[in-house]
């Protein structure tokens, strides 16, 4: 485990002296600090992501040892660790300048605890109310909280020209949580991984066993360790703090609200599609065993946005988004075509597949819109506060990036909650989801208006 050693310009983990701006500064001593804090800080928010997306899995699960809750229930279940996790991602966008990075790394990190083990519990008595995993699936959201945190955290370690590719790697690999849970559960939730101190199997109607508890239990060494590592293995930034009120200018920032919407359009697309994907894999094509798939949806997404940062780096984010959301139109189009044949031989690997390149676009647009962010900003606060100099506008410029990145991604995570009840309210009201789908596709079109509007054209207010 690295541990942070006391250095020129550094008091114990806090850095006194940070300027990734200056090349000289960056190269001798700044790019090692900062892949140190990027390196504890992705396996943190994997675990962050593991957690909160559990019960997408979960809830596949529960009707076969005994937790006999209608669909619509259970896509509450899938439901409500987004909404809890996107109001938590408010309070936790400002909690890195107050706090300070390691520190919050460290708190948030340990508290995913509590929903983990939690679930292990729960879903070995046959008695735990549908209120109790209510509280559960809220408690999940303390790991969607987490991410708000570490993409303002990490934004402050990295200068402009490596900003982009370092957020797509933390956000990336940390989004790989989602496909790594909906890989590992549903192995370890057939095997006494813990032995006796797991508990007791759930036996199935045919006869099988199930370690369902090992969904919750699994996480709990990795998160652990991993608080541990942020504690010991990271460092604070003098630089970066700042109280609410110093932060809170973001809220009369015009772009800030244009960022919203925009980056609800890839991310909040990424994490409800991740939440809603296996149950609605499941009520659709009941005769695939889905949880073979589903993985794959979460893990081409993390993917694409860890790969494609440096894109968006060399082409420019504004531009890179407007084509991703293009693309995303068309992708929308293929799955209710899909859908429309759903009954004909061939019809769920149409499906499956434009919901793979639903999945990569989502990568690439959340890698592309936040790239944007810094950009924007570095040609706004000149304009709206001219009075500052040249130093005083970068703090201000780096203050707003961070805090711009992460409101948007708290904004954005409440898809993680609208997209499956959008599913459940869709089958209940006509039968099936394409009502749904089509609500996607015309937010995305208003999405391609807004990117070209402000940013991708020629003459754009803020071209990036």
């Amino acid at each position: 485990m690295a541990i942070a050693t006391a250095q020129p310009g550094q008091k114990g983990h806090v850095l006194i002296d940070w300027r990734p701006e200056d090349p000289q500064f960056w190269e001798s001593r700044g790019k090692a600090v900062a892949t140190r804090n990027l390196w504890i800080s992705i396996p943190c928010l994997l675990l962050a992501f593991s957690v909160w997306m559990v019960w997408s899995v979960v809830v596949a699960k529960m009707p076969a040892i005994g937790f006999n809750f209608s669909v619509g229930e259970r896509f509450w279940l899938a439901a409500l660790p987004g909404l809890s996790g996107a109001t938590l991602r408010i309070f936790y966008s400002f909690m890195i300048p107050i706090f300070g990075g390691r520190k919050w790394t460290a708190i948030s990190t340990a508290s995913l605890l509590l929903p983990a083990i939690g679930i292990g519990f729960a879903v070995q008595n046959p008695d735990t109310s549908y209120m109790t995993f209510l509280i559960l699936a809220l408690l999940c959201g303390f790991g969607g909280g987490n991410f708000a945190s570490s993409m303002a955290n990490i934004a402050y370690f990295y200068p402009k020209k490596t900003k982009g590719n370092a957020l797509a790697l933390n956000a990336g690999l940390g989004n790989a949580g989602v496909s790594v849970m909906q890989f590992v559960v549903p192995l370890v939730i057939t095997a006494g991984v813990f032995g006796s101190f797991g508990g007791e199997p759930q036996t199935l109607s045919d006869g099988g066993q199930l370690w369902l508890q090992n969904a919750g239990f699994i996480w709990v060494p990795f998160i652990a360790l991993s608080t541990i590592a942020a504690w010991f293995g990271m460092n604070d930034i003098a630089d970066a703090r700042a109280s609410f009120k110093d932060q809170s200018i973001i809220f009369s920032r015009k772009h800030n609200w244009i960022m919203c919407i925009l980056y609800t359009g890839t991310f909040g697309s990424f994490i409800g599609y991740s939440a809603g994907f296996p149950l609605l894999m499941k009520t659709q094509f009941p005769d695939v065993d889905v949880l073979q798939y589903a993985f794959l949806g979460p893990l081409v997404g993390a993917l694409s946005r860890a790969a494609t940062g440096w894109i968006s780096d060399k082409f420019g984010g504004g531009r890179v988004t407007f084509w991703t959301f293009l693309g995303m139109i068309i992708a929308v189009g293929g799955v209710l075509f899909f859908l429309g044949i759903k009954e004909q031989p061939g019809a769920f690997w149409g499906f499956f597949s434009c919901f793979m390149a639903l999945f990569f676009l989502t990568g690439v647009g959340n890698a592309s819109t936040f790239q944007m962010i810094p950009s924007i900003m570095r040609q706004e606060v000149p304009r709206l506060m001219p009075h500052l100099k040249e130093a005083e506008l970068l703090k201000q410029s780096e203050l707003e990036s961070s805090a711009i990145i992460a409101f948007t991604s708290a904004i954005a995570a409440y898809g993680a909650f609208f997209i499956p009840k959008a599913y459940g309210t869709s089958i209940a009201m006509t039968g099936g989801p394409e009502a749904a789908l089509w609500v996607f596709g015309i937010f995305y079109a208003v999405c391609v208006v807004i990117t070209w509007a402000f940013y991708s054209r020629k003459n754009a207010e803020v071209p990036c």
